[in-house]
């Protein structure tokens, strides 16, 4: 930015061929002036000016930097104006990830986009542990406690896991009434990305969740399971977002409820700042107010 200064500098007392008159535009002495363009010519090894006790003229090098200074100058002035303009107005490319429960969102987003169309959606489905700034997202939606302190996060609802089968299913292999019946059935698991671990299922006796369940599939994404219960291979532990028409309409059933009362807490997290964009600001705030109940 001293740089800039000094061209700033230079630019006035070219087109004005005056010390004086540069200093007065820019409120500062003639002196101060006449030394930022030494350190000029200095730095540059070129002189810029032909000096008399009465004017000043550019020389041939002056007068060519003058006009590529001026460029420069013009150009910063208008990069400033773009962000004061992008400062009030959100628009630009939103990167954001989700998880893939995150499909279910997809009305609310649309909602989002028609309140911002000057805001390019560029999103990511993924449940594995995204670094947010390595990867460069502005914003993302995950579940479970937020841990990295970089990031800064607001909670934007909760939803309950559910165990569920189909109906044909449970005619066959009878229905689990308590945890421990689920040893004698096919479940469908999920492993996380990140860590390679399977879900516990959210069972509240002791030690229900460490039981060595009959693993009849292994995914690490939400769509396999839902699927593979509605065509009657097993059961499988959701968030109940994902299967409410399911539920609703009668092609899953849900079981052990009386022993499941844990919650999937959804944050949206992004990078911490004190100048928070204004594409993000409005983002946050959309999902915050508007992404659940879904």
């Amino acid at each position: 930015m001293d740089n800039l200064g000094s061209l700033n500098v230079f630019v006035h007392a070219g087109e004005t061929r005056s010390f004086t008159v540069a200093g007065q535009q820019l409120g500062i002495s003639a002196s101060a002036v006449s030394k930022a363009i030494v350190r000029l010519e200095e730095r540059l090894g070129v002189r810029l000016f032909h000096r008399s006790t009465r004017t000043v003229s550019l020389t041939a090098e002056g007068a060519q930097f003058l006009e590529r200074c001026r460029r420069i100058l013009g150009e910063v002035k208008e990069a400033e104006a773009e962000l004061l303009q992008n400062r009030d107005t959100p628009r630009g490319k939103l990167r954001i990830s989700l998880p893939s429960v995150g499909t279910l969102f997809m009305p609310k987003l649309a909602a989002f986009k028609r309140l911002y169309p000057d805001i390019l959606l560029d999103i990511d489905y993924s449940d594995r542990l995204v670094d947010v700034i390595e990867d460069g997202f502005d914003a993302v939606i995950r579940t479970g406690e937020p841990s990295d302190s970089r990031l800064t996060a607001r909670r934007i609802g909760s939803c309950r896991k559910v165990m569920v089968g189909a109906p044909e299913y449970f005619r066959v292999a009878g229905l689990p009434l308590t945890p421990e019946d689920l040893i004698k059935h096919s479940c469908l698991l999920y492993r996380f990305p990140s860590t390679g671990k399977l879900d516990a299922w959210p069972l509240q006796v002791a030690g229900a969740s460490s039981f060595n369940l009959q693993a009849s599939m292994v995914t690490n994404t939400l769509d396999p399971q839902v699927c593979f219960a509605e065509e009657g291979l097993g059961i499988a532990c959701v968030p109940e977002i994902a299967v409410r028409r399911q539920l609703q309409i009668g092609s899953l059933t849900s079981v052990l409820d009386d022993y499941n009362h844990d919650s999937m807490i959804f944050h949206v997290l992004w990078p911490s700042s004190p100048h928070l964009s204004p594409k993000i600001r409005v983002f946050v705030d959309f999902v915050v107010l508007h992404l659940f109940p879904l």
